[in-house]
C-alpha cells in the first residue's frame, strides 16, 4: 500500500519542480522519492566511509606501535 506525504513550498519552487519532472518525463512523486532515497543512501555511504577511516587510523596506530 502506498502512502501520501504532503510538502509545503512556494509557487516558484512548485513551478520549477513541475517543469523539471516534465522535462525528465517522470512524475513528481518519482522525482521526490528518487531524490530522497538517493540522499539517504549518500549519507549512509558517507557514514560507512567515516567508520572505515576510523578503523584504518586505529590499524595504522597499532602497526606503528609494533
Amino acid at each position: 500500500m502506498m502512502s501520501t506525504i504532503s510538502l509545503r513550498m512556494d509557487e516558484e519552487e512548485e513551478k520549477l519542480i513541475k517543469e523539471y519532472a516534465k522535462a525528465k518525463n517522470i512524475t513528481i512523486s518519482a522525482l521526490f522519492r528518487n531524490a530522497v532515497l538517493e540522499k539517504i543512501e549518500d549519507e549512509i555511504d558517507l557514514d560507512l566511509y567515516h567508520v572505515a577511516m576510523k578503523q584504518q587510523i586505529r590499524t595504522l596506530q597499532l602497526l606503528s606501535l609494533i
